[in-house]
Protein backbone atom coordinates (compact mmCIF):
# COMPACT_ATOMS: atom_id res chain seq x y z
CA UNK A 1 0.00 0.00 0.00
CA UNK A 2 1.29 3.58 -0.71
CA UNK A 3 1.92 5.76 1.56
CA UNK A 4 0.52 9.46 2.03
CA UNK A 5 4.02 11.10 0.35
CA UNK A 6 4.42 8.89 -2.31
CA UNK A 7 0.59 9.35 -3.71
CA UNK A 8 1.33 13.02 -3.32
CA UNK A 9 4.34 13.00 -5.34
CA UNK A 10 2.74 11.23 -7.90
CA UNK A 11 -0.38 13.36 -7.36
CA UNK A 12 1.87 16.65 -8.35
CA UNK A 13 0.88 18.47 -11.67
CA UNK A 14 3.88 18.71 -13.76
CA UNK A 15 3.94 21.20 -16.37
CA UNK A 16 4.04 20.51 -20.05
CA UNK A 17 7.16 21.22 -22.59
CA UNK A 18 6.03 24.83 -23.27
CA UNK A 19 5.50 25.43 -19.50
CA UNK A 20 7.08 29.15 -18.93
CA UNK A 21 8.31 29.97 -15.33
CA UNK A 22 4.81 30.50 -13.82
CA UNK A 23 3.73 26.94 -14.36
CA UNK A 24 6.18 25.76 -11.94
CA UNK A 25 4.20 25.61 -8.93
CA UNK A 26 6.03 25.59 -5.69
CA UNK A 27 6.00 22.15 -4.36
CA UNK A 28 8.23 21.62 -7.62
CA UNK A 29 10.26 24.62 -7.53
CA UNK A 30 10.96 23.82 -3.80
CA UNK A 31 11.85 20.25 -4.66
CA UNK A 32 14.81 21.65 -7.11
CA UNK A 33 16.19 24.41 -4.73
CA UNK A 34 16.52 21.24 -2.12
CA UNK A 35 17.56 18.30 -4.50
CA UNK A 36 14.73 16.08 -3.34
CA UNK A 37 15.85 12.76 -4.54
CA UNK A 38 11.66 11.24 -3.81
CA UNK A 39 10.44 13.81 -6.93
CA UNK A 40 13.72 11.73 -9.13
CA UNK A 41 11.85 10.64 -12.26
CA UNK A 42 8.54 12.12 -11.26
CA UNK A 43 9.80 14.70 -13.51
CA UNK A 44 12.75 16.46 -14.77
CA UNK A 45 14.01 20.41 -15.14
CA UNK A 46 16.10 22.20 -17.64
CA UNK A 47 17.81 25.07 -17.90
CA UNK A 48 17.74 27.87 -20.85
CA UNK A 49 20.77 29.15 -20.37
CA UNK A 50 23.06 26.23 -20.21
CA UNK A 51 21.15 23.91 -22.37
CA UNK A 52 21.33 21.25 -19.74
CA UNK A 53 18.36 19.47 -18.31
CA UNK A 54 18.61 17.56 -14.80
CA UNK A 55 16.58 15.52 -11.93
CA UNK A 56 15.90 16.91 -9.06
CA UNK A 57 17.91 15.61 -6.73
CA UNK A 58 20.79 17.10 -8.66
CA UNK A 59 23.28 18.78 -6.40
CA UNK A 60 24.54 21.44 -8.78
CA UNK A 61 23.73 25.40 -8.06
CA UNK A 62 20.10 26.08 -8.26
CA UNK A 63 19.30 27.85 -11.44
CA UNK A 64 16.80 30.65 -11.57
CA UNK A 65 13.77 29.94 -11.57
CA UNK A 66 12.60 32.21 -15.03
CA UNK A 67 15.59 29.75 -16.55
CA UNK A 68 13.90 26.25 -15.48
CA UNK A 69 11.79 24.50 -18.28
CA UNK A 70 10.07 21.69 -16.56
CA UNK A 71 10.15 18.36 -18.51
CA UNK A 72 7.50 14.95 -17.57
CA UNK A 73 10.82 12.57 -18.86
CA UNK A 74 14.24 12.54 -20.13
CA UNK A 75 13.01 11.71 -23.77
CA UNK A 76 10.83 15.39 -23.44
CA UNK A 77 14.17 16.68 -22.64
CA UNK A 78 16.23 15.43 -25.19
CA UNK A 79 13.40 16.11 -28.07
CA UNK A 80 13.34 20.13 -27.10
CA UNK A 81 17.76 20.01 -27.73
CA UNK A 82 18.81 19.75 -23.78
CA UNK A 83 21.48 17.85 -23.00
CA UNK A 84 22.25 15.84 -19.86
CA UNK A 85 23.39 16.85 -16.97
CA UNK A 86 27.36 15.18 -16.80
CA UNK A 87 26.92 15.18 -12.95
CA UNK A 88 23.42 13.56 -11.95
CA UNK A 89 23.22 11.59 -15.16
CA UNK A 90 19.63 12.14 -15.91
CA UNK A 91 19.67 9.59 -18.18
CA UNK A 92 20.87 6.84 -16.25
CA UNK A 93 23.94 7.40 -18.48
CA UNK A 94 27.31 8.50 -18.68
CA UNK A 95 27.59 11.99 -20.91
CA UNK A 96 30.57 11.60 -23.42
CA UNK A 97 33.14 13.70 -22.47
CA UNK A 98 32.86 15.37 -26.06
CA UNK A 99 29.28 16.32 -25.21
CA UNK A 100 29.77 18.05 -22.34
CA UNK A 101 32.83 20.00 -23.85
CA UNK A 102 30.40 20.86 -26.50
CA UNK A 103 27.96 22.44 -23.61
CA UNK A 104 30.90 24.45 -21.85
CA UNK A 105 31.23 25.87 -25.41
CA UNK A 106 27.97 26.59 -26.17
CA UNK A 107 27.52 28.57 -22.84
CA UNK A 108 30.97 30.37 -23.70
CA UNK A 109 29.77 31.06 -26.68
CA UNK A 110 25.82 32.66 -25.26
CA UNK A 111 27.37 34.04 -22.37
CA UNK A 112 31.16 35.77 -23.92
CA UNK A 113 30.21 39.04 -22.55
CA UNK A 114 29.54 38.10 -19.31
CA UNK A 115 32.45 38.00 -16.72
CA UNK A 116 33.51 34.44 -16.68
CA UNK A 117 35.69 32.44 -14.64
CA UNK A 118 36.53 28.41 -14.21
CA UNK A 119 34.50 28.36 -11.30
CA UNK A 120 31.07 29.95 -12.91
CA UNK A 121 31.88 27.54 -15.98
CA UNK A 122 32.31 24.83 -13.11
CA UNK A 123 28.59 25.88 -11.96
CA UNK A 124 27.27 26.58 -14.48
CA UNK A 125 28.05 23.27 -16.79
CA UNK A 126 28.10 20.92 -13.68
CA UNK A 127 31.30 20.04 -12.97
CA UNK A 128 34.46 20.31 -10.96
CA UNK A 129 36.76 23.66 -12.22
CA UNK A 130 39.94 20.72 -12.51
CA UNK A 131 38.21 18.79 -14.18
CA UNK A 132 36.36 20.99 -16.41
CA UNK A 133 39.92 22.67 -17.24
CA UNK A 134 41.57 19.40 -17.73
CA UNK A 135 38.74 17.32 -20.21
CA UNK A 136 38.10 21.09 -22.31
CA UNK A 137 41.51 21.10 -23.35
CA UNK A 138 41.82 17.70 -24.09
CA UNK A 139 39.36 18.05 -26.57
CA UNK A 140 39.09 21.26 -28.11
CA UNK A 141 43.23 21.56 -27.49
CA UNK A 142 42.82 24.95 -25.40
CA UNK A 143 41.81 26.01 -22.31
CA UNK A 144 38.86 27.15 -21.71
CA UNK A 145 40.31 30.61 -20.74
CA UNK A 146 41.73 30.62 -24.28
CA UNK A 147 38.25 29.76 -26.24
CA UNK A 148 36.68 32.61 -24.13
CA UNK A 149 39.57 34.88 -25.73
CA UNK A 150 39.28 33.71 -29.32
CA UNK A 151 35.43 34.04 -28.85
CA UNK A 152 35.55 37.97 -28.07
CA UNK A 153 38.09 38.77 -30.55
CA UNK A 154 36.31 36.73 -33.05
CA UNK A 155 32.73 39.14 -32.01
CA UNK A 156 35.58 41.93 -31.82
CA UNK A 157 36.68 41.47 -35.24
CA UNK A 158 32.99 41.62 -36.54
CA UNK A 159 31.77 44.90 -35.26
CA UNK A 160 35.07 46.25 -36.36
CA UNK A 161 34.31 45.05 -39.95
CA UNK A 162 30.30 45.66 -39.94
CA UNK A 163 29.54 48.91 -37.39
CA UNK A 164 30.74 51.85 -36.31
CA UNK A 165 30.90 51.22 -32.80
CA UNK A 166 34.29 52.70 -31.33
CA UNK A 167 36.58 50.08 -29.86
CA UNK A 168 35.89 51.53 -26.43
CA UNK A 169 32.04 50.36 -27.00
CA UNK A 170 33.12 47.13 -28.66
CA UNK A 171 35.31 46.37 -25.94
CA UNK A 172 32.55 46.24 -23.70
CA UNK A 173 30.70 44.89 -25.45
CA UNK A 174 32.91 41.73 -25.88
CA UNK A 175 33.17 41.19 -22.06
CA UNK A 176 36.58 43.21 -21.70
CA UNK A 177 35.79 46.50 -20.07
CA UNK A 178 38.90 47.57 -19.84
CA UNK A 179 40.24 49.10 -23.27
CA UNK A 180 43.89 49.30 -23.14
CA UNK A 181 44.14 45.44 -22.53
CA UNK A 182 41.76 44.91 -24.73
CA UNK A 183 43.64 46.84 -27.47
CA UNK A 184 46.60 44.51 -25.95
CA UNK A 185 44.63 40.97 -26.76
CA UNK A 186 43.65 41.83 -29.71
CA UNK A 187 46.75 43.12 -31.29
CA UNK A 188 48.25 39.74 -29.61
CA UNK A 189 45.50 37.22 -30.87
CA UNK A 190 45.62 39.11 -34.99
CA UNK A 191 48.73 41.13 -34.92
CA UNK A 192 46.85 43.90 -35.38
CA UNK A 193 45.55 47.33 -32.87
CA UNK A 194 41.67 47.10 -33.33
CA UNK A 195 41.99 50.73 -35.05
CA UNK A 196 44.38 49.04 -37.35
CA UNK A 197 42.59 46.43 -38.18
CA UNK A 198 39.52 48.46 -39.05
CA UNK A 199 41.63 50.09 -41.42
CA UNK A 200 42.97 47.93 -42.97
CA UNK A 201 39.56 46.02 -44.12
CA UNK A 202 38.61 49.52 -44.98
CA UNK A 203 41.78 49.84 -47.86
CA UNK A 204 40.59 46.74 -48.85
CA UNK A 205 36.69 47.18 -49.54
CA UNK A 206 38.20 50.93 -51.27
CA UNK A 207 40.62 48.46 -53.30
CA UNK A 208 38.01 46.41 -54.35
CA UNK A 209 37.60 43.40 -51.79
CA UNK A 210 39.01 41.96 -48.94
CA UNK A 211 41.81 39.82 -50.35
Amino acid sequence: MKNKTQQEHEDIPIATKDASETDITDEIWQAIVHNDSSYDDKFFYGVKTTGIFCRPSCKSRPPKKENVRIFQNAQQALSENFRPCKRCKPTGQRLPDEEWVAQIAQFIDTNYREALTLKTLANMCHGSPYHLHRTFKRIKGITPAQYIRQTRISKAVHSLVTSDKTITEIALAVGIPNTAYFITLFKKETGYTPADYRQLISNNINDGGVK
